[in-house]
């Protein structure tokens, strides 16, 4: 388990030349899995665009550095629109105000940790009025980009040390979207996403096997990608398609 200033500003090391690569500039939460998703990159020669790491391709991240496997771990946001529709979220953890569906206020984030296997989030340390506490991201509801809404039982999710939240497994399953409003303009713009990805990847020829979160084999290696099958690997959710774009020719 890593809090998120422990890997903040740490160099980024491939292991297959032992060159640094850059400093991990900010975490990109994925706020409906709950999860850290990619790392973006800082680095004087990364002025145009943003470059970033996926979790997935971290190998490890230790007391002095993050490392990976090479350099080709490395990606260009503007090529992959659904991270880059991630980093646009802005969603930050520490410094925002948590309060219960039912629309108590219950304190505010001073850190968050996470599975430095996995990126899931495994919890976070709050103030609250007399005191500080550790809250399990089992009683998230959503991670909002101004407010975390969290179950009205929070207070039996609460622990006296963030230690504890290495102890118990945290159940995704358990972190549902908010009831909320449907915005009309999110819809336009995730169809609008969803479209430019199916132009993106359309007529692609696939490099490596892909397989769902269960390990399920969902394309094969040399498959040339329609739009249906395009469809489909968003249906599975926005990681399946990161993995699409990652592994086609160019």
């Amino acid at each position: 388990m890593k809090k998120s200033t422990q890997i903040n500003g740490l160099p980024i090391i491939s292991i297959s030349d032992g060159n640094q690569v850059g400093k991990v500039k900010s975490l990109v939460i994925n706020p409906d899995k709950g999860s850290v998703d990619f790392l973006t990159i800082e680095h004087e020669d990364f002025q145009v665009s943003v470059k970033a790491i996926p979790f997935k391709k971290v190998v490890g991240i230790g007391e002095y550095a993050v490392t990976v496997d090479s350099e080709n771990a490395v990606i260009d946001l503007n090529e992959i629109p659904i991270a880059n529709q991630l980093v646009n979220k802005k969603i930050k953890i520490t410094n925002t105000k948590v309060m219960t569906r039912k629309g108590e206020l219950i304190g505010e984030v001073t850190e968050f940790y996470v599975d430095q296997d996995s990126g899931h989030i495994l919890g976070m340390q709050l103030k609250l009025a007399d005191k500080e506490v550790a809250l399990s991201s089992e009683s998230v509801v959503t991670f909002g980009k101004d407010i975390i809404i969290v179950k009205e039982d929070v207070a039996s999710y609460f622990l006296s040390s963030v230690e504890e939240l290495e102890k118990g497994e945290v159940d995704l399953d358990e972190i549902l979207p908010a009831e909320e409003v449907v915005n009309p303009r999110e819809d336009e713009e995730v169809r609008a996403l969803k479209e430019k990805q199916i132009e993106l990847l359309a007529g692609k020829t696939l490099t490596k096997d892909v397989y769902d979160k269960n390990g399920v084999l969902l394309f094969h290696a040399g498959t040339i990608l329609n739009s249906e099958q395009i469809e489909n690997a968003q249906e599975e959710g926005p990681s399946i398609v990161v993995e699409l774009s990652m592994n086609v020719e160019a």
